[in-house]
C-alpha cells in the first residue's frame, strides 16, 4: 500500500513539472462521505456558544440544547461569571445569558440565553452507543481565540469510553466520560462533543496537558451527555444539585470479586439489607466486575434516586431498589460551590520582558487534573492580537477585569436564595408542573370530608374520611385515627404502612391548597418511580415537619405517586395513584396501591370519592 502510494505521489509530480495536470478519480462514496462531515459540522457549529466571563476576560465554551435558548457548559467556565454573562454564536450576535443551576461535582452547569425562542439547537445522543474508534469533533474556543465569534472545531476518534476520573484534590468528579483524541485545550471547556452525525455525546472539560507547554498531547475527556440527561431535571430546578452515594464503600478481594468493606446504618442500602461482606452483583443496570467500575456508574446519578441494586448475601442473591445517598451534605456543598472548584495556580515569576503575554482570555486557572500553568516565559511565543475596537454587542477580550453589570431587563430573571444558583427557575418549573395538574381539574373548591371506600384486593373493607381535624380509617374491622392537631410525624396508622393516614390527609392537602399554600415546596427536578417507565417531575413540600415527594406524570400532568417521610432515615409510606377517571370535572384516581419498605401493603379499587357526588367517563 505504501509503495503503491509512493508511485502514485512520483507519477503526479513527474506530471506537474512536466505542466501536465494528472486527473484524479475519488470514488462517489468518498466525496459523499466527506460532504456529510463537511455538512455535520456547518450544523453542530451553529449550536457552539462562546461563554465570557470578567467582560470578555475569561470564559469558555458550549452549547444550545433547547430552541428556548437552555445551554450547558461547564461549573469551573460559569463560576466566575456568576450569575449574568454574555454569549456568542456563530451568527456574530452576543446574547445576554443567565446562570439557571449547577452540579459543581459533576463540573456541569445550565445557563439560559435571552432574546431569541428558535435558537439552533443540537440533538442529543444516546452515549451509551458510543464506541472506541467512533470518529468525532469538539466545537469551543480554545484559548479564547474566536474574536469573531466562530468557533473551532477540531476533529479525532473516541479513543476511550466509561473512563472514571477522580477528583485531583478538588470538587471536580468526573465519571463515565468519554475520551478522545479531538484537541481540547483551555477555552474548549464546557464546549460540545458531537458524533460523526453532529448529534451531542459530551461535554468537554478535561484534558491532559504537556507539562510546560500547557499543550493537549491528545488525551481529553467529555462528560457523557447520558449522565447529564439524569440531571437535567435536577438543573432546571435552580438547584445547587449534588451526586449520590450508596452510603457504602468497596473493593476487590482477591477472587476480584467487589465486596462491602463498610455500611451506613442509617442508609437506605442498610434498610434494604446489603450489609458487611456483600458481593455487589450489578448497579443502576450495570454489571460490577470492578471497584472503578462501580464508582463510575455511581458518578452518573443524582441524590435521592432510587436505582437498582443486585447483591449476593450469605449465598442468597437479592435484587432491590435503594435510595442514594448525597455525596456532602447541604452546607458542604453549599461551601464547596462557593468557592474555587478549582485550585488556583501556584506563583509564578514575573514575565520576562523580552517575552510576549500568552493569548488573553484563557480559562484563567488549570483545569483538574492537569498541571498548574506555566511560568510565562514557558509560553510559547504566541503574539498578541490587535486591540479589539468594540462593536455593538460585542465584548473587547481586552476589557479591565470586571464583571458585567446586569441590564435592567434582565434582572426579573434572577432572585437569589440559599441552596439555589436561581431561584426564579425553580418556582418556574413548580408553578409549571402545578398548572399541568390543575388542567384536570381544581380542587380548592371542595370542602371536608372526603370519603374514599372500597374493597382491597384479596379481600376487606376499606373506607377512610379525610375531615379538617381528624382523618379516620376502617380496615377490615380495624380503626385508626389521624389527630391532625398533633405531630403528625407521631402517627403512623395503620400499623405497617408507615402513615397511610397522614400521606392521604398531605395528598388531600396539597390538591385543595396547592404549593404557594400547602407549607414549604420547591421544584426538585426528575426522577424515576420504581416499576414505571421514563422520569417524572417532583415537587417535595414539608408541612408540620414532615416531607413529602409528589411525582407527576410529564407527559399527561397527573399525580402518580407520593412519598411520605414521618422521619429521615426511615422508610416512606408510598401512595400510587392509577385509574383516574372524571367525576364533576375532575380527575379522580380509581386505584390506590401502597407499599412500605419492601412490602406491598394495600392495593384498593375506589368504588366511592365523595364529596363527588356524579360519575362520568373520563375523556
Amino acid at each position: 500500500m505504501m509503495a503503491g502510494r509512493t508511485i502514485l505521489l512520483a507519477a503526479m509530480a513527474c506530471g506537474l513539472l512536466a505542466g501536465r495536470a494528472v486527473a484524479v478519480d475519488v470514488p462517489a462514496a468518498v466525496l459523499e462521505a466527506q460532504q456529510q462531515r463537511i455538512d455535520a459540522i456547518a450544523r453542530a457549529m451553529k449550536t457552539a456558544i462562546s461563554v465570557f466571563a470578567n467582560a470578555g476576560q475569561g470564559g469558555g465554551s458550549g452549547v444550545v440544547i433547547t430552541a428556548d435558548g437552555y445551554a450547558l457548559s461547564n461549573f469551573h467556565v460559569t463560576k466566575p461569571a456568576g450569575d449574568y454573562m454574555k454569549c456568542s454564536m456563530a451568527d456574530g450576535r452576543l446574547y445576554d445569558a443567565v446562570i439557571v443551576s449547577i452540579d459543581p461535582t459533576g463540573d456541569v452547569a445550565l445557563i439560559k440565553l435571552l432574546g431569541r425562542d428558535d435558537f439552533p439547537h443540537a440533538t442529543l445522543a444516546d452515549s451509551d452507543q458510543v464506541r472506541v474508534g467512533d470518529w468525532c469533533f469538539a466545537v469551543g474556543n480554545p484559548f479564547l481565540l474566536a474574536t469573531d465569534f466562530q468557533p473551532t472545531v477540531t476533529f479525532g476518534i473516541v479513543s476511550g469510553v466509561h473512563r472514571y476520573q477522580p477528583p485531583a484534590g478538588t470538587l471536580l468528579e468526573y465519571a463515565d466520560c468519554i475520551q478522545t483524541d479531538a484537541s481540547i485545550n483551555p477555552g474548549n471547556s464546557g464546549g460540545p462533543l458531537f458524533n460523526a452525525n453532529g448529534e451531542l455525546i459530551g461535554i468537554n472539560g478535561r484534558g491532559s496537558f504537556e507539562k510546560r507547554g500547557r499543550v493537549n498531547v491528545g488525551v481529553g475527556y467529555a462528560i457523557s451527555i447520558n449522565q447529564i440527561k439524569n440531571f437535567l431535571g435536577y438543573l432546571h430546578s435552580g438547584r445547587i444539585v449534588d451526586h449520590a452515594t450508596l452510603g457504602a464503600t468497596v473493593s476487590s478481594d482477591e477472587d476480584g470479586r467487589v465486596i462491602v468493606t463498610n455500611i451506613l446504618e442509617s442508609s437506605d442500602a442498610y434498610r434494604r439489607g446489603l450489609r458487611y461482606g456483600a458481593e455487589i452483583l450489578s448497579f443502576g443496570g450495570r454489571p460490577v466486575t470492578t471497584v472503578n467500575g462501580f464508582k463510575n456508574t455511581l458518578g452518573i446519578f443524582p441524590r435521592d434516586w432510587r436505582v437498582p441494586l443486585s447483591f449476593r448475601l450469605e449465598g442468597q442473591r437479592r435484587d432491590v431498589f435503594v435510595r442514594l445517598m448525597g455525596v456532602h451534605t447541604r452546607d458542604e456543598l453549599l461551601t464547596k460551590a462557593a468557592g474555587s472548584p478549582i485550585p488556583a495556580p501556584e506563583p509564578q515569576p514575573k514575565p520576562s520582558p523580552k517575552k510576549p503575554r500568552p493569548v488573553p482570555g484563557d480559562d484563567g486557572q488549570p483545569m483538574p487534573g492537569e498541571e498548574p500553568a506555566p511560568a510565562p516565559e514557558d509560553v510559547p511565543d504566541i503574539p498578541l492580537p490587535k486591540k479589539i475596537e468594540p462593536k455593538p454587542g460585542r465584548i473587547p477580550l481586552n476589557a479591565g477585569q470586571r464583571k458585567e453589570p446586569v441590564p435592567d431587563h434582565v434582572k426579573p430573571l434572577i432572585k437569589e436564595r440559599t441552596g439555589y444558583a436561581n431561584y426564579y427557575f425553580n418556582e418556574l418549573n413548580r408553578d409549571r408542573v402545578w398548572n399541568a395538574f390543575s388542567a384536570h381539574g381544581t380542587f380548592d373548591g371542595l370542602t371536608e370530608p372526603w370519603t374514599l371506600r372500597g374493597t382491597a384486593v384479596g379481600g376487606g373493607e376499606v373506607q377512610i374520611e379525610l375531615g379538617d381535624k381528624k382523618v379516620t380509617g376502617r380496615f377490615t374491622g380495624q380503626v385508626g385515627e389521624v389527630d391532625l392537631s398533633q405531630d403528625l410525624g407521631e402517627q403512623l396508622g395503620p400499623p405497617g404502612s408507615g402513615g397511610l393516614l397522614v400521606a392521604l390527609h398531605l395528598w388531600q392537602r396539597m390538591l385543595r391548597k396547592g404549593p404557594t399554600q400547602f407549607g414549604e415546596v420547591y421544584y426538585l427536578g426528575t426522577a424515576p418511580v420504581v416499576d414505571r417507565d421514563g422520569l417524572y417531575d417532583v415537587l417535595v413540600a414539608t408541612h408540620d415537619v414532615v416531607e413529602s415527594r409528589f411525582y407527576f406524570d410529564r407527559a399527561s400532568g397527573q399525580l402518580v405517586a407520593l412519598e411520605m417521610f414521618p422521619d429521615s432515615g426511615v422508610d416512606p409510606c408510598e401512595v400510587y395513584f392509577d385509574d383516574y377517571r372524571g367525576i364533576d370535572g375532575r380527575q379522580w384516581p380509581h386505584m390506590i396501591r401502597v407499599r412500605h419498605g419492601d412490602r406491598s401493603v394495600l392495593e384498593l379499587p375506589l368504588e366511592e370519592i365523595n364529596p363527588a357526588a356524579k360519575s362520568e367517563e373520563a375523556t
